[in-house]
């Protein structure tokens, strides 16, 4: 998926940002998750991390229609750097994953209310590895305890349950995924729905089959053999 870089209108206020790219990065991230249905209305939020400062969707923006000006940019701290809207409720569990995250393995953060990945998190404790393609987000998804959102026990919860893995269901509240940048986000949070999907369909017909470990471990041995994920040039 590439994602299109833009920050939709532009206003006299950005016009003078320090930090405009970033901020329209993850205002084009925030329509491009709404329109895949990831993202509805105000609810759910996005951030990068370049160097020390994290640009953040803003409380109350409606996310399908982000513009620079809904973005705000803090410190690792949480102090407001750049912008003039208050930043998402959940900001200490931005702030939270990005502070503990080596940043040349996760610079981006989405949080989303995608509905088959809600559902999956009223029923489950962990979503089990059900598709190979599950362990780029390092194995089973482990679903953290409710908590009310915005406080510090839902951060330091979703904190522990991304312990080694890109993504994690939040009970009863949503979803959570990581990437390098942007676009490797959305590809996970994308990837977290499609993996809800599966594991929805396979339970109206049955008990979903996970893959075991030894399973597992034969994809990772096979995958690292061949490159997969990768291009490469045909041979001469």
């Amino acid at each position: 998926m590439t994602l299109v870089r833009g920050g939709g209108n532009v206003s006299s206020m950005t016009t003078t940002s320090h930090h405009y790219d970033l901020r329209a990065s993850v205002a084009a991230a925030s329509r491009a998750l709404a329109e895949h249905g990831l993202l509805i209305g105000t609810a759910g939020n996005v951030s990068a991390r370049r160097g020390d400062v994290v640009a953040v969707t803003a409380t109350g923006a409606v996310l399908a229609d982000a513009t620079v000006d809904d973005v705000t940019v803090v410190d690792l701290s949480g102090a407001v750097v750049e912008g003039s809207l208050a930043p998402t409720s959940e900001l200490a569990l931005h702030l939270g994953v990005l502070r503990a995250a080596p940043p040349d393995r996760v610079a981006a953060v989405v949080h989303t209310h995608a509905p088959k990945a809600t559902a999956l998190s009223l029923v489950l404790d962990e979503l089990p590895v059900v598709h190979y393609q599950q362990l780029t987000l390092g194995g089973a998804l482990r679903v953290a305890p409710f908590h009310a959102f915005g406080t510090p026990e839902l951060a330091a919860a979703v904190g522990a349950a991304l312990d080694g893995r890109l993504a994690a269901l939040m009970a009863n509240h949503g979803a959570v995924a990581l990437g390098p940048d942007l676009a490797g986000a959305i590809e996970n949070a994308l990837l977290v729905e499609w993996l809800a999907d599966l594991y929805l369909r396979a339970a109206v017909v049955g008990v979903p089959r996970p893959l075991d470990d030894a399973q597992q471990q034969a994809v990772i041995a096979h995958a690292t053999r061949l490159g997969y994920g990768t291009t490469r040039r045909v041979s001469a």
